[in-house]
């Protein structure tokens, strides 16, 4: 039974079955919590947390160990690392060459004196962690980066050690605790819904009042909206791994934006440079108040959604990496018998083109003839298929043109 311990705070003593991130993504970081209750709720409104006690829960995406091989395995360039210590300022040049090398030696030194860990992007670089950030974006049709803190153990003297001081993100996260312990503490939302651009500045803002706190443990799970301020420590005698999943979203600003964009390329009144003088102090703004005032009403009454919606779908489609594992350690001679299923999590979309067909999904769009439209509806269902079933006139280079762009999985016998 889930227990209720304040306002978005859910202790899963006995939570039952969660699904598996592989059926459903999202569902396996908010359950109990439906999708639904989460989308109305929470979602940009407010933290939930959810305290599982499954300690091995996200074992498959990260591990202590893969961190560790990957510091010291990987070709260390900036970008891929950085470090930072809530009690010393640490600079990149500290640990960065003029060559944009990365040094491991101080980096491990650096953290065995407090500072915590963090790697970029790492779902580039791990197979099953960049899988469970496309099945996230499957769900909610945002761009998913992940950041990685490793935060050493409390320090001799019994200091906690910190990465960042109190602040807030830009970004909505979801924080998946890995191992070891981190105490959180959430203060008041500093700024509702930032852009991309509103970054947090010391200084500028206080935290006010905690109003909440608790300790994620393995296989706990905090969601966070952007602009909420917070920060962690780590809580235990061991170091804290954990995953933060940003999503980097678009808004209905970007959207009107889009749409204005696109009304500029048809109406010449949008495309008029500003007044001669206008930036000049004494400069008489009324004509030009009044050209802005038809401007808006142009908008209101032209402006259309859909094309705006449909390019920044196409775009966000276009812009997913796509997945091509197998294909080149698999044989490039195809068998009549050989069974083919849709990749998960590969998102496309068809357009018709003066009577051509354009297929657009990850790494950029594919184009086929209108009367090959039946045999890729049979090819992109998800269902598993061999060539006999498209009933088409050259099967296999319509499966070798989707194989090789990351469309398609072969399927074991």
């Amino acid at each position: 039974m889930t227990e209720v311990l304040r306002t978005g705070q859910f202790k899963a003593d006995e939570a039952g079955d969660s699904p598996r991130w592989e059926e459903d993504a999202l569902g396996f970081l908010i359950a109990p919590i439906a999708k639904e209750d989460f989308l109305e709720n929470y979602y940009e409104r407010k933290p939930l947390i959810n305290i599982r006690n499954e300690p091995d829960r996200y074992a498959d995406l990260l591990t202590l160990d893969i961190v560790d091989h990957f510091i010291n395995s990987a070709d260390l360039r900036e970008g891929l690392v950085d470090l930072t210590n809530h009690r010393n300022r640490i600079e990149r040049t500290d640990y960065i060459d003029d060559d944009g090398r990365v040094s491991r030696a101080i980096v491990a030194e650096e953290y065995l004196n407090g500072a915590t860990i963090i790697l970029p992007q790492l779902h580039d670089s791990i197979f099953n962690l960049g899988e469970f950030c496309r099945a996230l974006e499957e769900v909610l049709t945002c761009h998913m980066q992940t950041n990685i803190y490793l935060t050493p153990q409390v320090a001799e003297d019994g200091e906690a050690n910190q990465g960042f001081p109190p602040h807030y993100d830009n970004h909505d996260v979801f924080v998946m605790q890995i191992s070891g312990s981190k105490a959180w503490r959430v203060y008041g939302t500093a700024v509702e819904t930032p852009f991309r651009g509103e970054r947090f500045e010391v200084g500028r803002y206080e935290p006010g009042e905690v109003t909440q706190e608790f300790t994620l443990n393995p296989g706990d799970c905090l969601y966070l909206p952007r602009g909420i301020m917070h920060d962690a420590e780590n809580a235990g005698e061991e170091p804290s791994l954990h995953i933060t999943v940003g999503m980097i979203t678009k808004t209905w600003a970007d959207l009107l934006l889009e749409s204005i964009s696109e009304l500029a390329l048809s109406s010449p009144d949008f495309r008029r440079s500003l007044p001669a003088g206008y930036a000049q102090r004494d400069f008489d703004r009324e004509q030009a108040r009044q050209h802005f005032d038809k401007l808006i009403k142009l908008i209101s009454k032209n402006a259309s959604m859909d094309g705006a919606f449909d390019l920044l779908a196409d775009n966000f489609v276009r812009g997913r990496r796509p997945n091509v594992s197998g294909v080149i350690s698999a044989s490039a001679v195809a068998r009549p018998d050989d069974r083919y299923r849709r990749r998960r999590f590969v998102p496309w979309n068809v357009a018709d083109d003066e009577g051509k067909l354009i297929l657009i999904g990850p790494g950029g769009d594919l184009e086929f003839k209108a009367e090959e439209g039946d045999a890729l509806d049979i090819a992109l269902s998800g269902d598993v298929f061999t060539a006999a079933d498209l009933n088409h006139e050259k099967p296999d280079e319509l499966i070798r043109s989707l194989w090789a762009g990351g469309y398609l999985e072969r399927i074991a016998s």
